[in-house]
């Protein structure tokens, strides 16, 4: 693939509010993004239940979400279950 090309690729836009707006059910992409909002986050399993994605591919997600620059955090739950969360931005900025 070559620049040209590589330009023309549209980059989906993630944000909820756009999900929202539309009044259409919203994606896999988006209802992920909504779940590692939580306050809590979510677990890999839980976003393989809620997509259907294999773990793979959720793990290429969230790698995907971090190449756009957001932050993930991965903490441990009581029951040893890793979650993941979207970092909000910080007010230093």
């Amino acid at each position: 693939m070559n620049e040209a090309q590589a330009t023309e690729i549209a980059v989906p836009d993630l944000s909820l509010e756009t999900a929202a707006k539309s009044g259409k059910k919203p994606s896999k992409s988006e209802a992920v993004v909504k779940m590692l909002t939580r306050g809590r986050g979510a677990t890999l399993t839980e976003v393989t239940v809620a997509t259907s994605w294999q773990p793979h591919s959720a793990r290429a997600f969230f790698s995907g979400l971090r190449k756009r620059g957001l932050v993930l955090v991965r903490e441990e739950r009581k029951n040893g279950d890793n979650a993941y969360r979207i970092a909000k931005p910080s007010s230093n900025s």
